[in-house]
């Protein structure tokens, strides 16, 4: 058995030790239902959810759309204005202190301005998870970039290379493992921007259902729920992992 295998196999005997006994608390008394659900049903409930009724799959969809959406406009906006940083500092100078004191405020005591100013649509959801994940990123571009070696820069350009050749081919290939770890950190705060958004006030989503559930203190559904956004979060962070290597593959 490999290595590999053998780690995946003690998850495994984890997993079915642990729910194993959840599941004999729960239907012995010694676990409270209404605190703390049963695997079996919490099970029953994502079966249903996803293949009897199919809600879940709009739900799903609006939280993950919402998700890439804002992920995307926070890489975009925070990459240029990083690019932007970078090569004329007095602009971030002028900025600084601006930024500096949005990205202090709390984002979710901004959720009702944005359901004021975006309705209770994906735009509102879209706009938490944007301004979550803007300044992560933002950040690590920065520090990506100021983070190259000055040795390569100084042999690139007596090497004879062009300012154009000296971003793309020596900055920008050394700077993708930092601005990487940001990119994972911003999906990862998009997702918890537009659940978090989506609690508050929202016609679809996985977290308008996670609310509706507690309120009405369906602890199934509310586990149910919980895993679910614990494994798109897993998959999330795996997928990002991957496209990193994938993208590195030359080091």
């Amino acid at each position: 058995m490999t290595p590999r295998h053998a780690r995946a196999l003690r998850h495994i005997v984890f997993l079915v030790c642990f729910f194993g006994l959840w599941e004999w608390g729960s239907r012995s008394g010694l676990l409270s239902r209404a605190l703390f659900g049963e695997p079996s049903q919490i099970v029953l409930y994502l079966w249903r959810g996803f293949f009897v009724t199919g809600n879940l799959w709009l739900d799903l969809g609006y939280t993950v759309s919402g998700t890439l959406i804002s992920f995307v406009l926070g890489t975009v906006l925070a990459v240029a204005l990083g690019l932007v940083f970078t090569q004329w500092p007095p602009v971030e100078v002028a900025m600084d202190p601006y930024l500096t004191v949005i990205n202090a405020m709390p984002r979710f005591a901004l959720v009702p301005l944005f359901l004021l100013w975006f309705g209770l649509g994906i735009s509102s959801k879209i706009a938490m998870g944007t301004s979550l994940s803007f300044f992560i990123v933002l950040g690590n571009t920065v520090a990506g970039i100021r983070g190259v070696p000055q040795d390569f820069l100084i042999l690139s350009r007596s090497l004879g290379a062009t300012p154009r050749q000296l971003f793309f081919k020596v900055t920008l290939p050394s700077a993708v493992p930092v601005i990487f770890s940001g990119l994972r950190l911003g999906l990862i705060f998009s997702m918890l921007g537009v659940v978090g958004a989506e609690i508050l006030a929202a016609e679809h989503g996985l977290g308008q259902t996670l609310a509706y559930l507690q309120s009405n203190f369906n602890m199934d559904g509310v586990m149910a729920l919980l895993f679910l956004l614990a494994g798109l979060g897993m998959l999330v962070t795996k997928g990002m992992a991957r496209l990193e290597r994938w993208l590195l593959r030359w080091q």
